[in-house]
């Protein structure tokens, strides 16, 4: 039985997940969600994720919700299968694997977020980007991306010299930032550059990215 994936093909957190299952080569339907109707705030959604958030995942008996917990599951049960983006046979890979995809959660995410909010996600739902927000992060993103430069001069991707889910982790809000006028930070920043243009022209991401369009 295939897996479930409930979502939405433009939401960042489910365009994670969708592509770790397709690293993986893991069959999945995806069922939309509506949330325009507010079917996400709605007692059969909720008895899913009680928070009322896309997206998640149903396994036979299990559900899960939180998209890098769900990608942490693919990877944990179908590491014999894809691309080993965990590093499982190797300790040392693995614990860099672990501390960039920490960074990515606690320091890159909430850096970039507000920014994709204000320029992509707010305006597709007739919001006015507050341009105060957008500076108040573009200084955070900044120092962050100088480190990525950094590290990204020393090694093709940022846990070492392999693809792995801390790059994958990446993918969406990177997606999305290069479309807003803030995207030369990336740009004038050659090794991050040169990184972003390898990840986004993986084969199991160029799938989605027709889809990945607000609005």
């Amino acid at each position: 039985m295939a897996m479930k994936l409930y979502g939405l093909p433009m939401s960042t957190c489910t365009t994670r997940v969708m592509a770790c299952l397709h690293e993986k080569g893991v069959d999945f339907e995806l069922v939309p969600v509506n949330l325009g109707t507010g079917e996400h705030k709605q007692p059969p959604f909720l008895s899913k994720n009680p928070f009322g958030q896309i997206p998640v995942l149903e396994d036979g008996d299990l559900t899960l919700f939180e998209s890098r917990a769900i990608t942490a599951y693919v990877a944990e049960k179908c590491k014999e299968t894809g691309t080993d983006l965990m590093r499982h046979t190797n300790p040392k890979e693995a614990a860099m694997v672990k501390v960039w995809m920490e960074v990515e959660s606690q320091t890159f995410n909430p850096a970039i977020s507000p920014i994709v909010l204000e320029y992509v996600i707010g305006p597709s739902m007739g919001k006015k980007t507050e341009q105060a927000v957008v500076d108040g992060c573009m200084g955070k993103l900044g120092q962050v991306l100088d480190v990525y430069e950094s590290r990204l001069s020393t090694c093709k991707y940022l846990a070492g010299d392999f693809y792995s889910m801390a790059d994958l982790h990446h993918l969406p809000f990177m997606h999305y930032f290069m479309t807003t006028p803030c995207a030369s930070m990336v740009k004038d920043r050659p090794h991050v550059m040169a990184w972003w243009q390898d990840i986004s022209s993986r084969p199991a991401f160029k799938k989605m990215v027709g889809a990945m369009t607000f609005g």
